[in-house]
């Protein structure tokens, strides 16, 4: 690791807000996926703390083309 990398700001969280409490973290886990029936679909994510609540559902990755 270089001394840049210790001392530049740190990068904005990825990811959207925990569907459970709505904070936004930097290590959001996709926990779901919905299709929308016009425009693209939305990714729902939550944080580390609530994400073991959700079962295994479809992110966009895992969805076939035809939906």
């Amino acid at each position: 690791m270089t001394r840049d990398g210790l001392t530049r700001a740190t990068p904005p969280p990825s990811g959207g807000p925990c569907v459970v409490c709505g904070r936004v973290s930097g290590a959001a886990v996709e926990v779901g996926y919905l299709e929308r029936g016009s425009g693209p679909g939305l990714v729902q994510y939550a944080c580390p703390e609530h994400a073991a609540a959700f079962s295994p559902g479809p992110v966009p990755g895992e969805l076939g083309s035809d939906g």
